[in-house]
């Protein structure tokens, strides 16, 4: 099982007046969670579900898409919401706006986390809002840190600046995560906002140094590369589609680029990642780019099912 540590939320959606939104469950952390359940990969979300009426959307939509509980009591308070804003030309990013202010899921501390998981629990994902809003990304960095080289660890920052009350902080504590992962997910963004000033080709060594064993960068409608510790580098394009929205696309590229891994059982133990071959690894962000593909051609995070994959 993966285990996917984090948020669940409640996106609105701005539709084509901007001022009326339509809602759906959202958050990186939940969207990664629902991409891998469709995909028939054994999964769990380790957070906490408030017992509001967005609680209860948020429990009926993660157990109809195969996502474990068990790791996510119900909690009496408030859901986290996110309004989204989606630009004139559809190769932008969306803009977000968090109301997360007392949510339950933001609210997690270490006395909540699990003392211990068992031996199916072969991956743990990490990322997003949940390492940023307090107290909770104390509780997550701490759980990262108990688990990191027991398992196979993955991290997606997918930043969100408006969230950041302090950038150098930020890129502090983001290193720290880097060093306890086995898998970075970042996306062009991503890098933009943290080293404005650095290739990723320059941070490649000191990330590999600390013992990751995959760098995947994805770069929206310009493809995605993947990189390997001894020296693979593999570059995959976008497909070609009409795009509807990308919101979710990177969630469920991540999501579907996991679920491929777990297939060929290259999360059974973390050193079996970085032993990848040059096709293995193309074969890998080519199923996950026509998974984010799919995604881009509906509305909203919207990710594949397993079945609609081979088509």
């Amino acid at each position: 099982m993966i285990i996917c540590c984090g948020e669940a939320l409640i996106d609105f959606i701005a539709v084509s007046d901007g001022l009326s939104y339509r809602s759906c469950p959202g958050g990186s952390i939940l969207n990664i969670a629902v991409g891998l359940g469709r995909m028939q990969v054994p999964v769990g979300l380790l957070s906490r579900l408030s017992t509001d009426m967005f609680g209860d959307l948020l429990d009926n939509y993660l157990r109809k898409n195969n996502v474990n509980l068990d790791f996510c009591p119900r909690i009496k308070g408030q859901t986290t919401l996110a309004f989204v804003s989606l630009p004139e030309e559809t190769a932008q990013e969306p803009r977000f706006a968090f109301y997360a202010m007392g949510a339950v899921d933001r609210s997690m501390t270490t006395d909540d986390l699990p003392v211990q998981f068992g031996d199916d629990v072969i991956a743990m994902h990490f990322g997003s809002i949940s390492l940023v809003l307090e107290p909770g990304a104390t509780a997550l960095e701490a759980l990262m840190k108990r688990e990191s080289r027991r398992r196979v660890l993955t991290l997606d920052p997918n930043v969100r600046p408006a969230l950041v009350s302090n950038a150098e902080i930020y890129r502090q504590r983001f290193s720290k995560w880097v060093s306890l992962v086995d898998i970075l997910r970042l996306s062009q963004v991503d890098m933009e906002y943290l080293y404005p000033d650095k290739s990723i080709e320059e941070l490649l060594p000191e990330w590999f140094g600390t013992g990751v064993g995959l760098i995947i960068l994805t770069q929206g409608v310009k493809g995605s590369r993947g990189y390997l510790p001894n020296g693979i580098n593999v570059f995959v394009p976008a497909q070609e589609i009409a795009v509807k929205d990308t919101i979710g696309a990177g969630d469920t590229f991540f999501s579907a680029a996991l679920a491929y891994l777990f297939d060929h059982e290259k999360l059974s133990h973390r050193t079996l990642v970085s032993q990848m071959t040059a096709d293995e690894l193309e074969a890998c962000l080519t199923f996950a780019a026509k998974a984010a593909a799919i995604n881009c051609t509906r509305e909203g995070a919207d990710p594949p099912y397993k079945n609609e994959m081979y088509l």
